[in-house]
C-alpha cells in the first residue's frame, strides 16, 4: 500500500471514529483497504451513538408472495415463472388469509407481501385484497408492493405512481419493502435486471411514498456485477434522498445467492461473509442518516447474522415464517420467535420485538440464555 493510500485511509478511519459525515472516496477506501476487525469497532460506535444499549430488536413476520408470475425476468431470480408456465400461481383472497392467521397465532405483526409482475391483474384485485387483509387483521402491517411492482403497476394500469401509491395506501397498504433496489447504478441494472425498474425510478418511488407519509426500508444486494463504486454510489444515492424525505427506516444489505440463477455464469467469485461484514460495517458508518440497519441472517446464516450485530447491525429483522423468494436460489434459513430470542441472547443482547416502524413493544423473556 503506498504512501497516499494509507493516509487516505487513515483519514477515512479517523473521520469515521469521530462521527463524521463520510465522503463517497471515504467509503470506498474503507472498503477496498479498511481491516475488517477495525471497521467493526467503528461501525459499532457508529451503532452505539446512533441507538445506544444491548437492545437488539425484530419483528414477527412471514412472507407473502402473491404472485410467482412475472415479465421481467431477472437473471439473479430462481423464483419467477414466464406467464402461463404450469408452475405459476396467482394465491387466492383465502389462501392470503389462512397464511396470515398462522402469523397472528405467533403474535406477528408484519406481513412482507410481495410478488412477481404479473401482467394481467387489475388495480381492483390488489385493492380487494389489501381491504380484506386490513378487514380481517388490523393488527397486522402489510410492507407491500416494491418499488419496481409499483412501477410495472403504473405502466399496466396507466396511472401516475403517485396515484398507484395513493389508492394502495386507501386500500390498505401501510409501507413499502426495499426490495428490486439491488445496485442503484444503471449500469448495474442493464446487465441483471434490464426490464426492472430504473435506479430514478425506484428512488422516485420511495420519494413518493415518504411525501405520502408512508415509512420504507432500503435494500442493497451486492456481490455481483458491481464495482466497489457502484457499491458506494447506491449507498449515497440512499443517503441523498433520506436527508431530503427521512422516509427511510432501515437499510439492509445482502449477497447475491447464486446456486440455480441464470446469473451464474458472470459472478464467477459471489462475495462471502468478510466482504458481507465489511460492506454493513461501511454501510453503518456510511449512512448516518438512516436509523437502523438489519443483519441479514436469512442470507448469511443465523452465525454471521448474529456475528453483524458487532459490525452496526441493530435489528435482525423479520422471523420469516414463509419466505420464496432467496430459497428459490438455494439458500433457506427458518427462525421462529422463540429462536430469534435465543439467538440474539446467545450474542449477548437483549431481543425485543418490535413494529414495521421500529417502536419496541413490551419485554416478553427473561434476558438470559435458556438453559
Amino acid at each position: 500500500m503506498t504512501a497516499t493510500a494509507t493516509s487516505a485511509l487513515e483519514a477515512a478511519y479517523d473521520r469515521a471514529a469521530a462521527g463524521e459525515r463520510l465522503s463517497t472516496e471515504d467509503a470506498v477506501v474503507l472498503l477496498a483497504q479498511g481491516d475488517l476487525l477495525t471497521l467493526g469497532s467503528l461501525a459499532a460506535a457508529a451503532r452505539q451513538r446512533r441507538n445506544p444499549g444491548r437492545t437488539v430488536t425484530y419483528i414477527v413476520d412471514r412472507n407473502v408472495n402473491y404472485t410467482n408470475v412475472c415479465v421481467t425476468y431477472c437473471s439473479f431470480c430462481a423464483f419467477y415463472r414466464p406467464p402461463g408456465h404450469e408452475e405459476g400461481y396467482v394465491q387466492t383472497y383465502e389462501q392470503v388469509a389462512a397464511r396470515l392467521e398462522e402469523l397472528r397465532a405467533q403474535g406477528g405483526r408484519q406481513v412482507l407481501l410481495q410478488g412477481g409482475h404479473h401482467p394481467d391483474l387489475p388495480l381492483a384485485w390488489y385493492e380487494g385484497l389489501l381491504r380484506s387483509m386490513r378487514e380481517r387483521f388490523p393488527e397486522i402491517n402489510v410492507h407491500g408492493f416494491s418499488p419496481p411492482e409499483i412501477t410495472h403497476f403504473a405502466e399496466i394500469w396507466k396511472m401516475p405512481v403517485r396515484e398507484v401509491v395513493a389508492r394502495l395506501k386507501a386500500a390498505g397498504l401501510g409501507s413499502i419493502p426495499g426490495g428490486g433496489g439491488e445496485i442503484l447504478v444503471d449500469r448495474v441494472r442493464k446487465v441483471i435486471a434490464p426490464m426492472k425498474a430504473t435506479s430514478d425510478e425506484w428512488l422516485g418511488v420511495m420519494r413518493e411514498a415518504h411525501l405520502q407519509g408512508l415509512s420504507t426500508s432500503a435494500t442493497m444486494m451486492f456481490g455481483h456485477v458491481e464495482t466497489l463504486a457502484e457499491r458506494v454510489d447506491h449507498m449515497d444515492r440512499l443517503r441523498r434522498l433520506q436527508d431530503e424525505t427521512h422516509g427511510f427506516t432501515a437499510f439492509i444489505a445482502w449477497t447475491y445467492q447464486n446456486p440455480n440463477t441464470n446469473l451464474l455464469r458472470k459472478v464467477k467469485d459471489p462475495a462471502g461473509s468478510h466482504v458481507y461484514l465489511k460492506t454493513v460495517a461501511v454501510a453503518r458508518l456510511f449512512l448516518d442518516n438512516v436509523p437502523h440497519v438489519q443483519s441479514s441472517w436469512v442470507t448469511q446464516g443465523p452465525k454471521v447474522g448474529q456475528l453483524a450485530l458487532d459490525f452496526g447491525c441493530d435489528d435482525m429483522g423479520g422471523t420469516m415464517m414463509e419466505e420464496n423468494v432467496v430459497s428459490a436460489a438455494g439458500t433457506t434459513y427458518r427462525m421462529t420467535p422463540e429462536e430469534m430470542d435465543r439467538l440474539i441472547l446467545a450474542a449477548g443482547w437483549e431481543p425485543r420485538r418490535r413494529t414495521t416502524r421500529y417502536e419496541v413493544l413490551p419485554p416478553h423473556l427473561p434476558t438470559e440464555v435458556p438453559a
